[in-house]
């Protein structure tokens, strides 16, 4: 999804073969544009874009919805395996393996402030940030040294790749609150969208009872990620 500026209709440009996944990207995809819509009609220039802590709530949240919708609508074990696996590789891709990213960024950048590096110290960094954040149960072949380079992020969008941990533990709290009924939720989930970056986050997820400064919160979040490997460890 891209938007241009707020008085502008955001547009979403995606590959459709009608699998579960190109399903789940859409999804995803129109969060982002719904969040841009409403923000774009409510905000002015200056505070509709969203800021970083917020730019993957309305993606996730719609990934997670449509997911949600999908299994509880699927009755063979063999699917509902299939799809459980791919949801628990793509969170545990978003939290741990994002955050990792982060971490490789965060390191190249406070080297890089004494020299300038090496293609062979970037590459020799990232090895070291991906082996520490995926432990030793995953083997890399030797090309995926160079694989920092594939990522556009780093280079047009630096230390957005955080969001995208951020996002998906908040939108599991999110999510858990809006399966436990919480009174006025789709309002309440609206006027968020609506709010763009006017606010601050604390401030935003205040109406759904939500405490971004806890740990509990966080933990609630990564709890969503074990219950769905516990249901697949049983099938």
């Amino acid at each position: 999804a891209a938007s241009t500026v707020a008085s502008v209709h955001p547009f979403i440009l995606v590959n459709f073969q009608g699998k579960t996944r190109d399903v789940s990207t859409l999804a995803h995809e129109l969060g982002h544009g719904v969040h841009q819509y409403l923000a774009g009609k409510n905000q002015t220039h200056f505070n509709a874009s969203t800021p970083l802590t917020l730019a993957e709530t309305a993606s996730v949240f719609g990934e997670m919805l449509t997911f949600k919708l999908i299994l509880s609508q699927t009755a063979s074990k063999k699917e509902r395996k299939a799809l459980l696996a791919n949801k628990v590789e793509d969170m545990l891709n978003t939290v741990v393996r994002q955050i990792a990213f982060f971490q490789f960024e965060k390191e190249i950048h406070t080297l890089r402030r004494g020299s300038e590096l090496s293609i062979d110290k970037i590459c020799s960094i990232w090895m070291d940030v991906q082996k520490s954040s995926l432990g030793p149960s995953i083997k890399y072949e030797e090309e995926y040294k160079y694989y920092w380079s594939y990522i556009p992020h780093f280079i047009h969008s630096p230390f957005y790749v955080y969001a995208y941990a951020f996002g998906d533990c908040l939108v599991n709290s999110l999510f858990n609150t809006y399966e436990q009924g919480l009174m006025n939720f789709d309002d309440k989930y609206i006027n968020l969208l609506k709010s763009g970056g006017s606010k601050k986050y604390d401030e935003l997820f205040r109406p759904f009872n939500l405490n971004l400064s806890k740990k509990s919160f966080w933990k609630k979040g990564l709890n969503v990620i074990e219950s769905f490997i516990d249901e697949l460890e049983t099938l």
